[in-house]
């Protein structure tokens, strides 16, 4: 498929420009329907329900996925991502006076599909084009390609805003419509004929029979739940609500970390390296696992702190800036040591099943980490969403240390 080291960069360039273009207008249009339907007059618990089939959908793709990848191949599934986000931003071009919260649920629900298809098929053709590399080489590309995307969904959350209210909420669906369609025309002229290998799997082995891609995504699971349980609600609404902090204000703030901790996951492999001296990406058994447990042990110390901050009656806003950054930072690393592990323990010959399946886990984590971050808060407040935060890290910490070694074939 590939005759040259030129050939991996290229298409490794391809990939990425495709998929930092789809992440730019995912991070924009959450925060374009976040803010256009508030000023509509849609209550919280409506807004919310906006985004509950776009997560709940990126289980359903990722769990079938990796199995309509391995038939069709990963470049198709790009492309196909590409233009089922197309068709969900055009749903939205429509008078939005006439819209239903249903109609808007399910236009949400295909931008979940198409965030899932591109992101399944990118990282999945990393272990295509590296396969027979060293493995080190791999951790850097994936690191590179995860962290480069949350910095640009950041991004997206400030261009969506400052879009929305400088040329209106049609003009700017118009405009990411452009930019997707310019991404689809580069992957049909640049990226290579997918090689489509002679094994058609059954559906029912999109469930791994791979004992390490089962505990990492067992991992992932709490891992993501343990994030989203205080981050994706409880804390946008405590900041609004308690700290009397204005819209903007607490947009700016998630922006600006989700930026930053795109930018630590970039540089993982050289802080895991650096404080190691040896790459997690080793199929050594005690590296893998001992790295994740050692960032895992200080993740989970970090929201404990900040909730017994908040319960000794330490000011909310010195707590939660101040925990935000280190949380954010370790975060990261784990997330990135992850994402390199999925692809190093994938099957070179079932890859997209693999990682589909892992992402059906990352996905399952943060739906039920969204849900139960409403419900714990209202119910008990911030500081019981983040000592069940640590306890959901505690976990995953634990079920990482497991980690066989690699079964990079």
């Amino acid at each position: 498929m590939f005759n040259s080291h030129h050939d991996h960069v290229k298409q490794y360039r391809v990939i990425t420009g495709i998929y930092w273009a789809f992440t730019l207008t995912d991070g924009a249009l959450r925060m374009l329907v976040l803010l256009f339907f508030h000023d509509l007059g849609y209550s919280p618990i409506e807004i919310a329900s906006l985004f509950l089939l776009y997560e709940l959908f990126g289980v359903l793709t990722n769990l079938g996925g990796g199995w309509v990848a391995s038939h069709v191949g990963l470049n198709k599934t790009t492309q196909a991502g590409l233009i089922v986000q197309i068709v969900a931003l055009a749903m939205l071009l429509g008078d939005p006076n006439e819209m239903t919260v249903i109609y808007v649920m399910f236009a949400q629900a295909l931008s979940g599909i198409a965030k899932d298809l591109n992101k399944l098929a990118a990282k999945s053709s990393i272990k295509g084009l590296l396969k027979d590399d060293s493995s080190g080489r791999l951790y850097s590309w994936v690191a590179l390609l995860t962290g480069s995307k949350n910095t640009l969904k950041g991004i997206g959350f400030f261009l969506g805003s400052l879009l929305l209210y400088g040329v209106g909420f049609r003009a700017t669906l118009l405009i990411m419509i452009c930019l997707l369609s310019l991404a689809l025309c580069a992957g049909w002229l640049f990226l290579m004929k997918d090689k489509i290998t002679t094994l058609k799997p059954k559906f029912s082995e999109v469930f791994s029979k791979s004992p390490s891609v089962n505990r990492l995504s067992a991992a992932r699971f709490f891992l993501f739940g343990a994030r989203d349980v205080w981050f994706v609600v409880a804390l946008p609404v405590f900041l609004h609500s308690q700290l009397q902090w204005s819209y903007w204000q607490v947009g700016a703030l998630m922006a600006c970390w989700i930026i930053g901790y795109g930018m630590v996951q970039a540089m993982a492999p050289r802080l895991t390296n650096r404080i190691t001296r040896a790459q997690p990406d080793s199929i050594s058994n005690q590296v893998s696992g001992s790295t994740l447990g050692a960032w895992g042990t200080v993740l989970f110390i970090i929201p404990g702190l900040m909730a017994a901050g908040l319960i000794s009656g330490i000011v909310p806003s010195v707590v939660i800036l101040s925990a935000l950054v280190p949380f954010g930072f370790v975060f990261a690393v784990n997330s990135s040591v992850h994402s390199y592990l999925i692809v190093a323990y994938a099957r070179s010959d079932a890859v997209s099943l693999d990682v589909g399946f892992y992402y059906m886990a990352n996905a399952g984590g943060r739906l039920i980490g969204t849900i139960m971050s409403g419900i714990i808060y209202q119910a008990f407040g911030l500081a019981a969403c983040l000592v069940l935060s640590s306890l959901m890290i505690f976990v995953s910490t634990q079920i990482a240390k497991s980690l066989p070694k690699s079964e990079n074939t």
